[in-house]
């Protein structure tokens, strides 16, 4: 005999519960976490936007958290993103690719990404191009979202990733001249240890010689959980919240 299909009432009475309200206090309290520092920051006619990371949690939680107002989700494994992507198409969320990328996933990541936050060597411009050249004319997608990831550690032997700070101008340049690919800005994780705002003040500093070279590449990407206030004070533009709206990560089973 065949299971009746799950039709749009019973998936949303799947949707609601303990879980949906957990995940509407966290969302609510982040959000006036948000809306604090940019009062505190005088930025009420720029606020940045909010990308919840959806990483090791299931797509169930993403479609609550559509549910709730949430546009951009991100995540930072490819094989992850494409699988909750491709399942939850009729959301119309957009999607931000976080994490490091290697240059033969770029095919896959173009299929469902408006932008990459992590774009920091030319090998992976080029690898992007290429791929969005076959991706463009397939589907006639816009054009995507990149951001220079910047490292700043003082120690590059043990960074978390990301372009230096003097190979910024020459990525830009690449990716300014590329076809399908649109300069966005920059991207930095706050160093370990370090004091954020100091680290945000740096990234700043590198946003604004790169404006006055790209004016429309004044995005900021930069901010998570422990450091959202910090972030907003020195002008992010997009904010990366995972943990303090989904919870921690769940078992591996």
């Amino acid at each position: 005999m065949t299971e009746p299909v799950a039709g749009p009432d019973s998936r949303q009475d799947a949707l609601e519960g303990p879980r949906l309200t957990q995940l509407e206090v966290n969302l609510s309290a982040v959000r006036r976490r948000i809306d604090a520092a940019v009062a505190a920051a005088g930025r009420q006619e720029t606020p940045p936007r909010l990308i919840v990371v959806t990483k090791f949690h299931p797509a169930q939680d993403i479609r609550r958290l559509a549910s709730l107002g949430v546009a951009d989700v991100g995540e930072n494994r490819d094989q992850e993103a494409a699988e909750k992507a491709a399942q939850l198409e009729d959301l119309g969320l957009s999607w931000h690719f976080i994490g490091q990328l290697q240059s033969k996933k770029a095919k896959s990541v173009v299929k469902y990404a408006h932008a990459v936050h992590s774009v920091d060597r030319g090998a992976l411009v080029a690898a992007l191009a290429k791929a969005m050249a076959v991706e463009s004319e397939r589907t006639g997608r816009p054009p995507l979202d990149c951001f220079i990831q910047v490292s700043l550690d003082e120690d590059a032997g043990a960074h978390r990733g990301g372009a230096a700070p003097g190979e910024v101008p020459e990525l830009a340049e690449e990716l300014a001249g590329a076809a399908g690919l649109r300069l966005a800005g920059v991207m930095a994780v706050a160093p370990l240890g370090a004091d954020p705002a100091a680290a945000f003040e740096k990234l700043a500093a590198i946003s604004g010689r790169l404006s006055e070279q790209y004016p429309d590449a004044t995005g900021i990407s930069a901010g998570m959980s422990q450091d959202l206030e910090e972030a907003v004070r020195f002008g992010a533009t997009h904010l990366r919240i995972g943990s303090d709206i989904l919870g921690p990560r769940p078992a591996l089973r």
